[in-house]
């Protein structure tokens, strides 16, 4: 009898703590591998506090966090994205005096190993991978500009590529849309539908619901660090406790409208 495969991402029981502060709160989810999981809820809800207890930058006051059954609950930031877990932040984050690719070099020189005694050449492996990830999210016209110099669009998407020059098995992307245009939208839309068809899996924090629901296969909801739903996007907007705290009744209505017109579209 073959044994089964572990998730590829389990969170048990995990809680996050600031003195008196529950930031998460004994939350349990699976993840399994080449799934898109989209994370919704009010502002204040635990969502980039648990991408940070994922990613090793505020490590769990409680509870356990397995990558392929492997225990990465107390392991450094380095050792988690060495590991395969890369992530995105809301800022745009990266060194704004080089140029685009050179950020995503970075990216693929340190994000895959530690270097102990880094050379003045970053390898042909390096290169490779700088440039896949580039093509991946579509900015290799832009591999040559200055990045302080970049839109704020293609600032996210370089952010996107320089998490995915490091080989991730996972991918947590934090509000990979906030502040842009419906077509701008729809440009990192094609990006994240092309990085599940490369086979890495996603968990992306949105606000935009459009955005959230016609990519994530499967839905969890927080609020004040807790899990209120989990389940398929399309289950939204019937649960009444979401809609309460988090959708609106309007919000709801409008998201159920689409997701009927989508649907159509598609039948």
């Amino acid at each position: 009898m073959t044994a089964a495969v572990p998730p590829l991402l389990s969170c048990r029981n995990v809680g996050k703590s600031f003195g008196a502060l529950a930031a998460v709160n004994n939350l349990s989810f699976d993840l399994t591998a080449g799934e898109v999981l989209g994370i919704g809820g009010p502002n204040g809800a635990g969502k980039t506090t648990l991408f940070e207890v994922i990613s090793g930058l505020n490590p769990a006051t409680s509870g356990s966090i397995l990558l392929s059954g492997r225990d990465i609950t107390r392991l450094a930031p380095e050792e988690i994205c060495h590991a395969g877990v890369a992530r995105t932040f809301q800022l745009n984050a990266g060194f704004d005096s080089l140029t685009a690719r050179e950020n995503v070099l970075v990216g693929a020189y340190f994000g895959r190993a530690n270097r102990r005694m880094p050379s003045f050449r970053v390898g042909r492996e390096a290169n490779a991978a700088a440039d896949e990830a580039m093509a991946l999210v579509g900015i290799t016209a832009s591999a040559h500009r200055i990045t302080g110099k970049l839109p704020v669009l293609e600032r996210k998407l370089l952010m996107m590529a320089s998490a995915l020059a490091t080989k991730p098995r996972l991918l947590l992307m934090d509000e990979p849309v906030g502040g842009l245009t419906a077509k701008e939208i729809d440009r990192v839309m094609q990006a994240v539908r092309a990085i599940k068809a490369a086979g890495i899996t996603i968990i992306l924090i949105e606000h935009v619901m459009r955005f959230l629901v016609q990519l994530s296969d499967r839905v969890m909801i927080m609020h004040h660090g807790e899990k209120i739903f989990e389940g398929l996007p399309g289950n939204l907007v019937n649960d009444k406790t979401v809609v309460d705290v988090y959708l609106g009744q309007g919000a709801s209505e409008r998201l159920r409208h689409f997701m009927r017109e989508g649907a159509t579209a598609h039948g």
